[in-house]
């Protein structure tokens, strides 16, 4: 049986079940496993892609997972596909599921973990779900949450702060249990106010008399990161099924760093055993991760815009552990990041965080070079983040099998990905979308398409002072 501590109090030990209903541990640590389960890929092997998830999930979760990635991924032929694009070149799709998002994966199977783990404690409380986002994360969590029997969803969103698509998008979810909001503020603003409502005694006794508790929807949960370390294996089993690798080769991923719940997966996958030489980390605008890698100091005072909350959240888990599960320290060194912007770790942890990691740059032109020349030497469509892990690897020029982690649909990203290839950009979003179809041969997605016609049903606007207002008026009688 698998407990698990924060990182910021090492004598907090609870379940599977309460570390992912809770989401933040009391002190407003992230929970993190007291030890690691061992994991055998070579188990894997002969299984497809929810059958590895299953696996993965009875390692950590010691409640009733049977059926829930099967369930998740019902109607699919392979959620995760590596394709190979070159010798020792790869890519593991990590969006072939409903929003077109690699984000599907981990919250399609959180669903069934939150349930599960709910029937498992006798819960009878309505969840609500809160999740704050800049990205695709809300409608990959709505959608995943639809019309869950006694869960709540409630979406915030930086008024300012998205592209046109992913605004529509957003506001035009229509499901009875999620309520999408945006908020006139930065993200970074957001997401703070965001948890402080966590720990604000006022919104849980509130809630609590309505029958209701609150969790996290993003990737400080634990629901949601133990999902995404199934596809490091996962694309490990392709490669040596495929016979590109022999059964215990080391291989390289790049990972674009919108995705560090999923770097944090690929540290716990190389600490449970899979063959992993390095874990690449493609930076695009944010450095502060790269940079943290080369010099062991975490700054983001540096950058004109903040990273997302994941980003500010995972890290902890990383640094925790790196100082060989220090919690106290690990406290600190948040305290710093919360005060100053900045912490620094120590030379052996540096050295202990190069074994692991590497990092490497791609701005928005690299990327935009990636997706031209990985269309027209290998006909192979990529979106902007997934051209930037390409780069990188490129960069690293394939010494040993690597795959990069492709996050979304290159129609997620259809304006950059049409201007890269040098066609003329239509006003109608649907018609881009057409075209690119056209162009590149790829089928569209419908439901995409469909974006940006449809009604928008979410208009209210918050400021960031009202966000626990609006929750307890919202979702409680009294």
């Amino acid at each position: 049986m698998i407990n698990y501590t924060s990182t910021r109090n090492g004598f907090v030990s609870v379940d599977g079940a309460t570390a992912l209903l809770d989401g933040f541990a009391p002190d407003g640590g992230l929970y993190v496993p007291q030890q690691l389960p061992a994991l055998n890929y070579t188990d894997m092997l002969d299984l497809d892609y929810a059958a590895r998830v299953e696996k993965t999930l009875r390692a950590f979760f010691d409640f009733d997972v049977n059926g829930i990635a099967k369930q998740a991924f019902d109607g699919m032929d392979d959620p995760a596909p590596t394709v190979k694009i070159d010798d020792n070149a790869f890519v593991s799709e990590l969006w072939h599921g409903d929003t077109h998002s690699s984000k599907d994966l981990a919250f399609k199977v959180m669903r069934g973990l939150v349930e599960r783990a709910k029937a498992a404690k006798n819960i009878t409380a309505t969840t609500l779900l809160i999740v704050a986002t800049s990205g695709d994360m809300g409608k990959a969590v709505a959608h995943a949450f639809d019309n869950a029997d006694g869960i709540q969803v409630c979406v915030l969103y930086p008024k300012d702060g998205l592209s046109e698509f992913l605004l529509r998008e957003l506001k035009a979810i229509n499901q009875p249990n999620v309520a999408v909001v945006g908020v006139s503020s930065d993200f970074d603003e957001l997401q703070s106010t965001v948890k402080a409502a966590f720990s604000d005694e006022g919104v849980s006794s509130a809630l609590g008399e309505n029958n209701i508790t609150l969790t996290p929807a993003n990737s400080v949960n634990i629901g949601a990161v133990v999902p995404q370390i199934a596809y490091y294996f996962s694309a490990y089993c392709d490669l040596v099924n495929s016979g590109e690798i022999k059964s215990g080769d080391k291989i390289d991923f790049v990972i674009p760093v919108g995705n560090f719940g999923g770097m944090i997966a690929g540290y716990y996958a190389q600490k449970m055993g899979l063959p992993i030489n390095k874990l690449v980390v493609a930076a695009m605008s944010f450095t502060a991760l790269t940079d943290f890698i080369d010099s062991g100091a975490y700054d983001i005072n540096r950058i004109s815009s903040r990273p997302a909350a994941p980003v500010l959240g995972n890290i902890e888990r990383l640094i925790f552990g790196l100082s060989g599960c220090d919690a106290p320290l690990t406290a600190r060194r948040m305290d710093e990041l919360k005060s100053n912007g900045r912490f620094t770790v120590t030379e052996d942890e540096i050295n202990a965080l190069h074994d692991i990691f590497a990092g490497g740059t791609a701005d928005m032109d690299d990327a935009m070079d990636a997706i031209a020349d990985l269309f027209e030497e290998y006909g192979y469509l990529a979106d902007t983040h997934t051209a930037a892990a390409c780069a990188v690897a490129f960069d690293r020029e394939f010494v040993r099998p690597t795959v990069a982690l492709s996050i979304s649909s290159p129609y997620r990203s259809a304006k950059s990905v049409m201007t890269a290839l040098g066609e003329k950009i239509p006003s109608d979003g649907s018609k881009l979308l057409r075209q690119m179809e056209d162009v590149t041969a790829l089928p569209a997605p419908e439901d995409l398409i469909a974006v940006f016609s449809a009604k928008q049903i979410h208009t209210d606007v918050i400021p960031p002072q009202d966000i626990i207002k609006f929750l307890t008026e919202r979702y409680c009688k009294n």
